[in-house]
This record gives C-alpha cells, structure tokens and sequence, in this order.
C-alpha cells in the first residue's frame, strides 16, 4: 500500500493533542528557545504576547511528537487487519510555516495532517514525494500553526 492508496487528496485526520503545560514550556525554551516570554510567567507578562507561551518550534516539535504516535498505530492497525502499511522515509523539508497565534500555558493543541499530493521520484525510481499539510489547532478551533511538508516513501 502506498500513502495515495490510504489516504485521498485533501483527506484530514487528526492525529492526536498535546498539553502545553508551563513546566513543558518552559522546560522547552530552557534548552533551545530561551527568551523572556517562554521562561517566566511574571517577565512574559510586560511582553507583547501577555503572558508564557511556548516556543513556535515546540509547536513544530509537539506536532512531530504527535505524529510519529499516529503513525506508529496507524502501521499496527493497518498489519492487524493484514494490510502492509506504506513505508515512509525522511522528509526533505518543509515550507510556508506559520504560527498563527501564541499556545499560552495551559492550553491543548489538537494537531492534523492532511494529504495533498504524491508522485514518484524520477531521480530515485522505487520511491515517491508526498506532500502533506500540518496544522494544530486549540479547543476553539482557532489555528495556531500551518505548515506544508514533503515526505519520501519508499515502495
């Protein structure tokens, strides 16, 4: 099974949620993300956003944690019922990342992936480029991040 075989273009699925509490906020920008409005609740609040919010590459790293998850039952529901699941690679990057509005503490992301698009690689027979788009989400359902992303399967 190939990813254009599971899934029809413009499909969504959500793929699960993920809890920005402060001490992931924090834990997050202490290591790759360190201003003001991502460590301290009390300094975040004299910022333009108002208050702690995670890094927007927390929201990338959330997005991805939430996806491998998905992806890893996917395969395993889909061997369950007998099905070979596709087999994904790398992706070669990603575009047109936004972040739409801050994920204060306390607030759950919803995240999705929608596929797009998928054809084979010229210059590596045996293999295909997908292109996805990934999107998170808070309870709302006000957009918080958007990004397209391309991702090698291999046959």
């Amino acid at each position: 099974m190939i990813m254009a075989e599971r899934y029809a273009a413009g499909e969504k699925t959500d793929i699960g949620s993920y809890l920005f509490t402060a001490e992931r906020i924090i834990h997050f920008a202490e290591r790759f993300d360190p201003q003001p409005f991502h460590l301290d609740g009390e300094a975040a609040k004299a910022t333009l956003f108002g208050g702690l919010c995670a890094s927007g590459w927390h929201t990338c790293a959330a997005w991805m944690k939430t996806f491998i998850a998905y992806w890893n039952a996917e395969c395993a529901r889909l061997a369950s019922e007998g099905l070979e699941p596709p087999k994904l690679g790398p992706s070669p990057g990603f575009q047109k990342l936004q972040w739409l509005r801050p994920v204060y503490a306390e607030e759950e992301v919803t995240y999705s992936v929608t596929f797009l698009a998928s054809r084979p690689l010229a210059s590596r027979p045996g293999c295909r480029l997908n292109s996805i788009l990934c999107e998170g989400a808070i309870a709302d359902t006000t957009p918080v991040i958007r990004f397209e992303s391309s991702v090698i399967e291999f046959e």
